[in-house]
């Protein structure tokens, strides 16, 4: 992929040390290999599998076909399932140069199927967010944070007024380890905490006492 310069780059005489350069800066934002594509999700996408399609290649970043925009207002929000434990460094958000683009980035580790009344908590990371129409713009994240995450959400709150949210890519930079079977279980496990398994723990000691 890398070989065939679209010519969008700034330099399409490909001198050889950019386009090296540029393999290597492709190869830190490969977290999107990682996803678990099976159970990742978008909510309030206008069209069923598109929010899918912004987490590709950073090397095709620039390809306009593909994008998200959300439906009912201007929220959008992504469950996103890594294969195994990830280190995230930083992510890239690129939009439209008007009201559409998203102006708020709230990122959520380890809450596994997040709906939009789980994002009234407080988020791992806040980031106001600029327009971005080449994916130049990286914003890091607290790597202390976010080091042992095995699902992140990202949640974009607002957008620059429009009443929808167009996302065109989302690049996610960081290192990846395989996940020791259980480590999954316990980050399954912590992250969908039932209501229901507290019910139980308060109800057993008040038997005790009624018997």
């Amino acid at each position: 992929g890398a070989a065939m310069a679209h010519g969008h780059g700034r330099c399409s005489c490909c001198c050889g040390e950019e386009a090296a350069a540029g393999g290597e800066r492709g190869a830190l934002w490969g977290l999107y290999l990682r996803i678990d594509r099976q159970r990742l999700q978008c909510l309030n996408e206008r069209r069923e599998g598109s929010g899918a399609l912004v987490f590709r290649a950073w090397e095709e970043r620039g390809d306009r076909t593909q994008f998200v925009e959300s439906d009912d207002d201007e929220e959008l929000l992504f469950n996103i399932p890594f294969t195994g434990n990830v280190k995230l460094k930083g992510v890239i958000v690129m939009g439209e140069d008007d009201g559409t683009h998203p102006a708020e980035m709230r990122l959520f580790r380890n809450i596994p199927h997040m709906s939009f009344d789980d994002t009234a908590r407080e988020p791992d990371q806040t980031f106001s967010l600029n327009r971005d129409l080449t994916g130049e713009l990286e914003y890091p994240t607290k790597v202390a944070r976010f080091s042992n995450v095995c699902h992140l959400s990202i949640h974009f709150s607002k957008n620059f007024g429009a009443e929808t949210t167009k996302i065109f890519y989302i690049g996610l930079k960081g290192e990846w380890t395989e996940a020791h079977r259980h480590e999954v279980t316990i980050c399954n496990y912590e992250a969908s905490a039932n209501p229901a398994d507290h019910k139980l723990e308060q109800i057993t000691p008040q038997t005790h006492f009624i018997s």
